[in-house]
């Protein structure tokens, strides 16, 4: 044990003495600039795969820990006292709360007993603790079989995938997240309504203090209400934007879902006396007072600074895509939320019901009252038109780089 951590220091010393003091010998002698920076990068996979290497020892770590400290209990002692106090030696030699101590016992537990593939991923370093952690997340209340079957699908490399799919380690955690839940909910063995009756029972607010003076205010709820209220904040926000708007998106988003529970303004917070708060620069027309004609959307605000202009209605848009048998109600399959992932049909039908679809069926599909069809007509691109079309793009081999290209790039666009 003494040899493994004065290994483990001497390592870390020596790629410590290559990042700051450039090393003895140089990465590069030709271009000892790119040498270094390449370097720099190769030390970051090295540290990604060493930091995963580190959680997985952690986790088998303390599963055995707590094994052995059940084992040698009495039989007549507490399991609740029992779980509390190896939550409070292991949070006390990682410096973390009892919170976070017990939600990392029981992650390290189902790595341990429940999901060996995400473990032994973990270990080599092909994921790091977050992808494992949402692993875990996702197989809860999942069987045996079924946690092995979503571990396979993603960890298994004998399963059959698409050439171009990414590897788990390859995409940010919450993209993985993202596909996991829809695997999961198209492949449990419980229906989604009776499951998601059971979260809907749950739903619930929560407030939670944080440093510097701030607190945080999160609402568990129904992922249509969820999506709508985030919708709706980001279309208001991005109404007030302006050129005499300092505040950011973000800073928007906090101050209109305060306003709208307090009373109808859309004021930043204020900072103490004598400072200043960044972003609070914003026109004297961006604030409305509590009996302010808000329409039926029930919300309103500035156009702009200097201004008593209302704003407009401000509606959610929910993006549903259903299947056609989950619609009529003759099948249970989850529909796609967008945004957020499948959904409940019932939910999904509700929406539909709600809403005001955006798709509708297209002319040539409608039934017609005429008494002969009408004639079919083809679109022939003349010489002129499909020498156009072949035309190679004028950006073609340039290094062109979309927004959806971005890596960890999630907005939808508009």
């Amino acid at each position: 044990m003494v040899k493994a951590r004065s290994d483990i220091r001497a390592a870390l010393a020596v790629l410590h003495a290559e990042v700051v003091e450039r090393g003895a010998v140089p990465f590069s002698e030709v271009d000892p600039l790119a040498g270094l920076g390449d370097g720099c990068l190769d030390i970051l996979a090295v540290a990604r795969e060493a930091e995963a290497g580190f959680a997985g020892l952690k986790a088998r770590a303390a599963a055995a820990y707590a094994e052995t400290v059940y084992d040698a209990a009495p039989p007549d002692a507490p399991v609740q006292a029992l779980e509390m106090a190896v939550a409070a030696e292991i949070g006390a030699l990682l410096s973390l709360g009892s919170r976070a101590a017990g939600a990392f016992l029981s992650a390290s537990h189902a790595l341990v007993g429940e999901l060996p593939l995400t473990l032994l991923a973990l270990q080599d370093g092909a994921i790091t603790w977050q992808h494992a952690l949402v692993m875990v997340d996702e197989a809860v209340g999942l069987d045996r079989a079924g946690a092995a079957a979503l571990e396979a699908q993603f960890l298994d490399p004998d399963v059959p995938r698409p050439a171009t799919a990414a590897l788990v380690g390859e995409m940010p955690a919450y993209r993985f997240r993202a596909k996991a839940r829809t695997w999961r909910e198209r492949h449990h063995a419980a229906s989604i309504e009776k499951r998601h009756a059971r979260g809907v029972a749950d739903r619930r607010v929560e407030f939670r203090p944080e440093p510097d003076g701030m607190a945080s205010l999160s609402a568990y709820l129904p992922a249509g209400q969820a999506t709508a209220v985030w919708d709706r904040l980001t279309a208001a926000g991005r109404g007030l934007q302006g050129p005499g708007e300092g505040r950011t998106l973000t800073q928007l988003r906090a101050d209109l879902y305060a306003g709208w529970l307090l009373g109808g303004t859309t004021r930043p917070a204020t900072a103490a006396p004598g400072t200043t708060s960044p972003g609070a620069s914003h026109g004297a027309g961006d604030v409305t007072g509590p009996g302010a004609d808000v329409g039926n959307s029930g919300l309103a605000g500035a156009t702009g600074p200097g201004t008593d202009d209302r704003l407009s209605p401000v509606r959610a848009q929910v993006l549903v895509t259903v299947p056609v048998f989950s619609l009529l109600g003759l099948t249970e399959e989850p529909a796609v939320l967008d945004g957020y992932g499948p959904i409940p049909p019932s939910m999904a039908r509700q929406l539909v019901a709600n809403g005001r679809p955006e798709t509708r069926t297209p002319p040539h599909q409608r039934p017609r009252h005429g008494r002969h069809p009408p004639r079919r007509r083809r679109l022939r691109p003349r010489p002129r038109r499909r020498q156009r079309t072949r035309r190679p793009h004028p950006h073609a081999g340039k290094p062109v780089i979309e927004p959806a290209e971005i890596q960890g790039c999630g907005q939808r666009p508009r």
